[in-house]
Parts: structure tokens; sequence; C-alpha cells
């Protein structure tokens, strides 16, 4: 067994844990870091990357079709070959030598195997070989493992061999029929990008179609995804699945209905991977989330144990886990130097953002990209406001974009500050949109100074002024 000491570990090679690894490297500490998988994780292979990709080439078509002169020019159908060839190289085929690369030049040691943690400030390492290596951090042991997808106890489920987004983001071919349970993110993103490809999908969204979103934007995305010939059933729950000697999938609802299909995705959640990193070993349960204080430290776990990213349950989005990551990096490196600790509200070493301003783009037909709360959040959070609705198919650039186009914008305001809490806009290619409230937001700018930042004619950015318009001055 070989023994060997760094300032910081890090166990999980995704972006969270790269980011924080380059962070404290950058701060003058050296650090190690642990991979059983790909490095690069989730966002890489099987998430973020692969499955924009599958997303992009229909979106593209999609609004060359919403445009005179361009829609003449285009013929025939996706190439699904050559949509999911992209996709390949998007997920680098799936080896990771590209971010090794980057590990060794920002000076970063990388350890292969499972990481579990054997004691305070210890992390060993089972290689696949067996051998253990054990490592030593000086200053701080950093949690960023990620999550996996939830399967729950359905009859049959788990013996049919279903879908994750993992085989859903990596698929070698299209399914002529895929049955999808849930109706969050990841299932109405894969419903958009098969149906485009071919499939013909069935979506049962026991909670509805994105529960936690604006109605209005839910309902936009239900009504296209239906006029596409996906089958969107609201409040439909399966209730036993099996897969049959020929390969065929069998769901039965709650309500009798039998649904046939060849692949079964499950999307209806995800769960911490924490099972068989050694909490047990500190006092903390395996398999749980991790708590974490707002400097990001594990609750109950030491001075030394932070966790970045999705297994703090914070917010389980790439950006924001980086986001995290940077604040986790900075702070260990100041408390290492023994310097301030600014961990305030909006603070250095604070991830305040997470509760205030998270910026979320789904990238279905149409997209929806919102920061902040929503109407109902605030409410419940107890603020005084005022939510202003505005037709985003009504403002010049939108008409420009495409024809038809249809979306809906909302902003929504605190009224004692008299500043943006909440932000969503639904439409084609709104995407690049939402960097503008997420600055209006965590800036907290005033109503009376966004009169001033004027947007400019003909954009879809027009919406700003007829939002502010609506709600007077």
């Amino acid at each position: 067994m070989t023994v060997t000491e760094y300032d910081v570990v890090v166990i999980g090679a995704g972006p969270v844990g790269e980011n924080v690894a380059d962070r404290v490297v950058r701060g003058g500490l050296t650090a190690a870091i642990v991979e059983r998988e790909l490095v690069g994780g989730e966002c890489s292979y099987w998430a973020c990357m692969p499955t924009k990709a599958l997303l992009r080439s229909a979106s593209a078509l999609r609004a060359a079709r919403q445009v005179p002169g361009a829609r003449e020019a285009v013929a025939g159908d996706l190439d699904v070959a050559a949509v999911l060839g992209r996709r390949d190289s998007f997920a680098s085929h799936w080896k990771d030598d590209g971010q090794v690369s980057w590990l060794e030049s920002a000076g970063i040691a990388l350890y292969r195997g499972q990481g579990r943690i054997g004691s305070a400030q210890v992390v060993e390492v089972t290689g696949d070989d067996g051998v253990m290596t054990r490592l030593t951090a000086r200053h701080a042991v950093v949690v960023a493992t990620g999550s996996s997808a939830l399967l729950p106890d359905i009859p049959g489920l788990r013996e049919a061999a279903p879908w994750t987004s993992r085989e859903a983001a990596s698929a070698g071919s299209v399914p002529r029929r895929l049955a999808i349970l849930g109706g969050g993110v990841v299932a109405t993103e894969m419903a958009t990008a098969y149906s485009a490809l071919g499939s013909a999908v069935t979506v049962l969204a026991r909670d509805g179609v994105l529960p936690l979103a604006e109605p209005f934007a839910a309902e936009l995305v239900t009504e296209s995804l239906r006029k596409t010939g996906v089958s969107v059933q609201l409040g439909a729950e399966a209730v036993s699945v099996n897969r049959d000697d020929s390969g065929n999938v069998h769901l039965e609802t709650a309500d009798g209905e039998r649904i046939e299909a060849d692949e079964v995705l499950v999307a209806i959640g995800r769960t911490p991977n924490t099972q068989d990193i050694g909490l047990d070993r500190i006092g903390l349960a395996p398999g749980a989330w991790l708590a974490v204080d707002d400097t990001l430290r594990v609750v109950g776990g030491g001075e030394w144990l932070y966790a970045a990213g999705d297994v703090n349950r914070r917010v389980l989005l790439t950006h924001q886990g980086k986001y995290q990551a940077r604040a986790i990096g900075d702070v260990i490196v100041a408390r290492a130097k023994g310097e301030k600790v600014e961990d305030g509200e909006w603070g250095r070493h604070a991830a305040t953002a997470d509760e205030r301003a998270v910026p979320q783009v789904v990238f279905t037909d149409p997209e929806i990209a919102s920061v902040g709360l929503t109407a109902a959040a605030a409410a419940a959070a107890g603020l005084r406001i005022r939510v202003v609705d505005y037709d985003l198919g009504a403002v010049a650039g939108s008409s420009l974009h495409a024809d038809g186009y249809r979306g809906h914008a909302r902003m929504v305001v605190d009224e004692e500050r008299k500043v943006i809490v909440g932000f969503t806009i639904a439409g084609p290619d709104v995407a690049e949109l939402i960097h503008a409230a997420t600055i209006a937001i965590v800036g907290e700018v005033p109503l009376d100074r966004l009169w001033h930042a004027i947007p400019a004619y003909p954009t879809v950015n027009e919406v700003w002024l007829r939002l502010l318009e609506t709600y007077g001055r």
C-alpha cells in the first residue's frame, strides 16, 4: 500500500471535482483527485453535452422551417446517423484522454479507482487491480461524486433493464417506441429528442410536466410535445413493467392501461452517489445526501470535509455545482493560509446564488429559460410580489426570428424592494437571453435603473422594455 500526502483530496473527477482541484492548485495548494469511471463525469459523457447534441440538430431544422426562404431550401428529414455521430464526438467517444491531459497540465494528480474515506482526512483508493493507495489530506477532503438516476420500486422494472439518462444519452440506435416514466427536465428533453429522431414516444407524467416550472411554460411544452405526436399522459403512473422474450416492454398503469414499447426510460429523479465512499467510518449515513453549511462544509463531518455539486442536494445542475466548486476551492485556500473567510451573503466564500439566482434552461421545444423564484415559490417564501407577464410573440424581434413565433415571458417583482426575484421566458431559441435576468437578480438592480438598460431593436430582448412598460413607472 502506498501512502501519499496532498493539501486537498477530491473524490470525484466530474466538472465539479475538477473545478475544486483546479481552484486550490491556483491558490497555491496541492491537490489529488480520485475517479472510478471517466474523468469529466456525467456532464461530459452522459448528460449536458451529449444530450444537447442530440437536441440541437432538430432545433436547427425546426428554426429553418419557420422562416420562409429557408423553409424552401430544406429537403428531407434529420439524418439520424449524423446526429448520433455528432453526439458521439461531443462525448469524446466515451474516452477521457483529453480530460486526463488537462489534469496533468493543471498540476492535479489523478488516482483511478474507488475512493473511500478511511478516517479523518484520509481517503483510500482501491484500483481495478485491488491495490490500495492511501491519500492523506493536510487541509480538506471534498466529496464531489454526483448523483445517479433513481429507480422506483415498480414490480418488474429492474428486470426489464430500463434506460436511465445514461442510456438515453449514449444509445447507438433509436428505438421505434419509447416509453418515459417522469415529466421533469430529462423526461421532456429526451421526449423532444427521440420524437424528432423518429421514435413513437409515450410520457407517463405522474406529477405533471415540468412541475417546478411556471405553469405557462409547462403548458407550452406539453402542447408542443403533443403536436409532434408524443403521447403525454398527465397523472399516469406505471404499476408494473415486463420485458418479454422478444424484447418488447409491457407497462401497465394504475388505471389499467397497457402500453408497449421497445425501451423504457426512467426519469423520475436522482439519488446521491454516496453509498460506497466510507461515510459510515466517520459517523455519517451511506447513501444519504450530504447537508452543508454556508461554506459547503459537511454538517457533522468535521472541519476538513466538504461536499460540492449534486451530493449536497442544493441544486442539481452542473453550472451551479461548478459555482460551488469555486467557492469551496477559495475557502479551503483561505482557511489553509489563515486568511479572512467571507461567508456572508454574496461573499466570496458563500454560495448565495444557490438560493436566490439559479439559472436553468430546459432545451425542449419551446425552450424554457428561468432564473430565481417562480411566482409560487416567491409567494411561499412570504414575499409581497407582483407578477408581470408579456406575450413574447408580440415583440418585433420575435416576429422577425420566426413566422408564427409563440412564447411568453414573466418577471416576478419583490414589491418591498422593487427588484426582480424571478424571471422565466419560454419560446424558440430563448436560452441565450437568460443571463441578463441573472445579472439583474444577482445585482438586485432596482426597476427604476432597469429603465435605462435599453434593449437593442429589433431583437427578442425588447421583451424587457415591454415587461417594464406593463409594470408601469
